[in-house]
């Protein structure tokens, strides 16, 4: 209102002076009329302005102020193992996709399962924002789920191995994060103790804030060059297991529902129809891939949303589906969305952390994904623009031993067919600064 008033000050100066300027004595204007001088054009269109400058003001202090009363509603914890953040200097945000079931409705439990046969929770999606403040910019490292670890701060009476996959520092904790270590602090431990990537804040959104989102937002607009299903453990009573439920046909750009949207995120088993259904065999990888482009989608579509109705819907959708750690307050949310576009898939340059997958005998040939060393740590340092910090806890290879950052991991791991789904190679070969590829039969924003 500041704004307002000045702008209203300065028309009656520019007033007063017309006024002056008019030459008659008697109150009189130029054309011989006693009573108010009549405005000029400048002045009405000044006046004008006036008017939808204060608009403007009006309605962002209300839409901030709305942001600010939502922002009242999220659930916060205190992040223990969180590295302090220097004025000025880089930082790291972790984002965490949690599978948890509880507050899901009956038809999502059928889909996804529910709290009793799916209990706990695990980091479906792991994803690491670096920000630098100094050059305006970001970037995101995504690590593979199922990367084989040996997790920190994970206590015993959770009963989780310690040598598991790195999802599992997450399963370890509650259903909310708290300080006790556990949870997100877990996570956050484990990757700063296996990768030396020292993390600032955390981000937790559940399976349903996607969900929710994408309905909020009237459905995300996808490219789908062919027919993609799950095929997973599917069968013909309705139980989806480890299946879930994606079965879309080719489109030219389709509307997907939040329930579309989950399932294309968290399809393990992907196959797309081109002469026959072809299977997806870059697994982990492949799904990041996904649920970056999916991402994008919903971004794209929320920045170009005007309709009111439909952003306080969005607003509200995800502020019931997010935990945050109580240090990362909303203006440096905004910041992340609008200055360093950091949830965008399109403006964010975009790394994966270079595994290759493996079975884990003493776990019955589990199936993990073994960190490729030199080329792991030499992403990381591009990824942070400087070398990473030191690390007490290596990842670890397929038989359990520490991976050496030199002599690369030791294994025969079988090959893998890369994320552009041009035929197999190693990881190890990969360039350690490429940025993620889309498979030419994947889904993308249209």
């Amino acid at each position: 209102m500041a704004n307002r008033a000045g702008l209203e000050a300065l028309g009656g100066q520019i007033q007063q002076s017309s006024r002056r300027g008019g030459g008659g004595r008697s109150g009189r204007n130029r054309s011989g009329r006693s009573g108010k001088p009549r405005r000029t054009a400048g002045q009405r269109a000044l006046r004008v302005l006036i008017g939808v400058v204060a608009f403007i003001v009006l309605i962002a202090a209300l839409g901030y102020g709305y942001f600010r009363y939502e922002w009242g509603k999220i659930q916060t914890a205190a992040c223990a193992a969180c590295a302090s953040v220097v004025g000025g200097a880089p930082y790291n945000v972790l984002v965490v996709g949690s599978d948890t079931r509880v507050g899901e409705t009956a038809a999502q439990a059928q889909q996804f399962g529910n709290a009793t046969t799916a209990g706990g929770q695990r980091s479906d999606t792991i994803k690491i924002i670096h920000v630098d403040p100094q050059t305006g910019t970001a970037s995101s490292l995504s690590l593979p789920r199922d990367t084989f670890v040996d997790l920190s701060g994970v206590p015993s009476s959770s009963g989780v191995s310690t040598k598991n996959k790195l999802n599992a520092a997450f399963a370890s904790g509650p259903n909310d994060p708290n300080p006790s270590g556990t949870g997100a602090n877990g996570l956050v431990q484990t990757i700063q103790n296996t990768f030396g990537i020292p993390i600032s804040h955390w981000i937790v959104v559940n399976f349903f804030g996607l969900t929710d989102a994408v309905q909020a937002l009237g459905g995300v607009s996808m490219k789908l060059p062919y027919a993609v299903r799950d095929y997973g453990d599917c069968n013909g009573n309705g139980v989806l297991g480890n299946c879930t439920g994606l079965n879309l046909p080719a489109s030219s750009c389709a509307t997907l529902t939040g329930t579309d949207a989950l399932a294309l995120s968290r399809s393990r088993h992907f196959e797309w129809y081109q002469n026959g259904w072809q299977s997806d065999y870059s697994g982990d990888i492949g799904r990041i891939e996904r649920q970056n482009l999916v991402i994008e989608s919903v971004v794209n579509k929320a920045k170009s949303t005007y309709n009111p109705i439909t952003a306080v819907s969005f607003i509200s959708a995800l502020t019931h589906d997010v935990v945050l750690d109580n240090k990362l307050g909303a203006t440096a949310l905004l910041s992340l969305a609008e200055r360093y576009h950091a949830f965008s898939g399109s403006s964010l340059k975009t790394y994966i952390l270079p595994t290759a997958g493996a079975s884990y005998a003493p776990y019955g040939g589990e199936a993990v994904q073994v960190v490729q060393e030199p080329a792991a740590s030499q992403m990381i340092t591009t990824f942070l623009g400087a070398a990473p910090n030191a690390t007490s806890t290596p990842p670890l290879d397929q038989y359990g031993y520490p991976v050496s950052t030199s002599a690369g991991s030791g294994t025969t791991s079988p090959p893998v067919t890369s994320a552009a789904g041009s035929g197999s190679s190693t990881a190890t070969t990969a360039p350690a600064a490429a940025a993620s590829t889309i498979p030419a039969y994947d889904p993308r924003p249209c």
